[in-house]
């Protein structure tokens, strides 16, 4: 049997690399690197495969999620409302930018954030919605902007987990994760699902006059050289990350796909389990791209699960182990405890395993053979 990683971008890369070498070769000769025609062409493919106006490609996920608050003119004290359960870097930025995070909790099957919570949330200084497609599955976008219209605030999509994943409305109408709210970002961080070999990310939007703003933001705030319009920053997108995004965007389908297959077989193996809980899917197949196979362990085993996978070769990850309510950085006398039951739930019971798309049937059988044997001991 082959190493099992939790990620495999070696396997990955091994039948991309003509095309991406060759590529690099005609950056390094014509020594285009930054904004180059390679980043000029993946804008376009990517814009035309998300069925977005505009995408702005930047220089990792991080600031694309600033730059898109930062476009939609937010102001310091501003309260933004997102999840309690996600990675630090999506309230990061609303705390830099001097705004009011306000994190709430999250629905226990899809771990997003619940909209219900969100209502509660809401107060007059309430001005944005970052709603994160945590492990590659949609949060409910149907109720969210539903919230957003009634109270006029701003939806900006954290889509660094479910690139290529489908939302379906409820009125029968599909889009893709990030082509919904009034803007989106996304990272392509080596392990994402469409991920470069370095950092990079990008952002999305239909509006062509906020996609105006941002361009000069991502550029010192300049859109003729030397005059600077807008406060910006220095974060673009380099032509070699922007080769192997070009090499791997046709291929993030059956990307996707190789890990929906993976995760079927996971879910068949674990599916009659006592103390398992499988990834719920809300809806058809498509709306989960899992970033992340993610379990809950609800027997109390989940810590000592970790240390045996390890013993036994098998990475896994535990995301999120703190809620961010109880981080140092964020912690806040607002906050009660009793307004996240499950979040604070849900960081001692979730556990992720391998996935990415490269896993095959044997790696399958031994890892949930191994986590299956272990829960019921």
């Amino acid at each position: 049997m082959k190493k099992i990683q939790m990620v495999d971008l070696k396997g990955q890369y091994d039948k991309i690399k003509d095309k991406v070498a060759s590529s690099m070769m005609e950056v390094l000769d014509t020594t285009a690197f930054i904004n180059g025609p390679e980043v000029h062409a993946f804008q376009k493919e990517l814009e035309e495969y998300l069925g977005v106006k505009n995408v702005i490609p930047c220089a990792n996920g991080t600031d694309a999620l600033q730059i898109a608050m930062m476009g939609l003119g937010l102001k310091p004290g501003d309260e933004v409302i997102t999840a309690d359960f996600t990675f630090a870097a999506t309230v990061e930025v609303i705390a830099l930018l001097q705004l009011t995070p306000v994190l709430v909790d999250v629905e226990p099957d899809t771990f997003n954030i619940d909209p219900e919570a969100i209502k509660r949330a809401i107060t007059p200084k309430t001005k944005a919605i970052v709603p994160v497609h945590l492990f590659g599955q949609t949060a409910n976008m149907d109720a969210i902007m539903e919230i957003a219209e009634e109270h006029d605030l701003f939806v900006i999509e954290d889509n660094a987990q479910a690139i290529g994943a489908n939302y379906n409305f409820k009125n029968g109408e599909s889009k893709k994760a990030g082509a919904i709210g009034h803007v989106a970002s996304t990272s392509f961080f080596p392990s994402k699902n469409l991920g470069c070999y370095g950092d990079g990310g990008a952002i999305f939007t239909n509006d062509d006059e906020l996609a105006h703003t941002i361009r000069g933001i991502v550029n010192h705030g300049m859109y003729e050289r030397y005059h600077h319009d807008v406060v910006g920053v220095n974060s673009r997108l380099d032509s070699l990350q922007a080769v192997v995004l070009r090499a791997k965007l046709p291929n993030l389908d059956a990307y996707n796909t190789a890990r929906q297959t993976a995760a079927k077989k996971y879910t068949e193996a674990f599916k009659d389990q006592e103390h398992i809980e499988i990834p719920y899917t809300e809806s058809s197949d498509d709306t989960h791209v899992y970033h992340q196979y993610t379990l809950k362990i609800i027997n109390g085993k989940r810590d000592a699960l970790v240390k045996h996978l390890n013993e036994n070769g098998i990475p896994c990850g535990v995301y999120y182990p703190i809620p961010l309510h109880s981080q140092k950085a964020y912690m806040d006398e607002r906050y009660n405890e009793a307004d996240f039951p499950v979040t604070n739930q849900l960081v001692k019971e979730v556990i992720s395993l391998p996935m990415h798309t490269e896993l095959d049937d044997e790696q399958i059988d031994f890892i949930t053979k191994t986590v299956i044997d272990f829960v019921n001991s």
